[in-house]
């Protein structure tokens, strides 16, 4: 039985290749049964003091590189800068990062889900969205996975957040997440048809321990 694709999309001031080291757990853990492929967002975020990485048990730079900071789309458009919980009347940004996707679909698909985490799960939804109102076609995901996802409190996205999306979704969120707080990630939950959900006891990370497998496992089935 061949793997399952899923294009992962990471999170604010991550790139590809850090995003593929924090979870070398996740692809321990799936290994065989699904396979993940990494691209990294087009724009290049600017390092400021008082912005909030979203790095992984607050770690710094990793053999993966971090300093390669990327974003998918601004909340602030002077500033060039993100922050979640900004709200906004426009963004900047995230018809380029759509463009990105398409063009990773075409070159490196056909893919048979796509997974997020934070900012990337935010995305995630938004690209769902486009998908299930028929405006993407190149589209195709059977099946989303967003880790620390939220809805963004920007007024032109809006639109991607009714009717809910009937794509099957995993929801996976961290019960001391600090940097999006799990209350945040639940705001999500209403947008999707039947949302399944997994919390852990952690902070602002992908899970993959072993209590966490079965529930990956179980969703993935779903579609193999």
């Amino acid at each position: 039985m061949a793997p399952l694709r899923v294009l992962c999309i990471h999170g604010y001031r991550q790139n590809g290749s850090s995003f593929r080291e924090k979870t070398g757990a996740l692809r321990k853990l799936l290994k065989k049964h699904v396979e993940l492929v990494y691209m990294s967002a087009p724009h290049s975020v600017q390092q400021a003091s008082s912005e909030a990485p979203e790095k992984e048990n607050g770690t710094g730079p990793g053999p993966g590189g971090d300093e390669d900071s990327r974003g998918w789309w601004f909340s602030d458009v002077q500033a060039r800068s993100f922050s979640a919980q900004q709200q906004c009347e426009e963004s900047l940004g995230l018809d380029e990062s759509v463009a990105a996707v398409r063009e990773a679909v075409r070159v490196q698909g056909p893919f048979d889900g796509i997974l997020g985490f934070s900012q990337g799960a935010a995305f995630v939804a938004m690209l769902c969205s486009l998908q299930g109102q028929k405006l993407e076609p190149d589209f195709s995901f059977h099946f989303a996975i967003l880790v620390a996802g939220f809805p963004s409190a920007c007024k032109e996205h809006q639109q991607f957040y009714n009717p809910p999306l009937q794509i099957p979704s995993l929801h996976v969120f961290g019960l001391e997440d600090r940097v999006i707080p799990d209350c945040m990630s639940r705001e999500l939950l209403p947008s999707f048809q039947d949302p399944q959900v997994l919390t852990h006891p952690g902070g602002h990370f992908v899970p993959a321990a072993s209590a966490h497998r079965q529930a990956y496992q179980d969703f993935f089935k779903r579609f193999q």
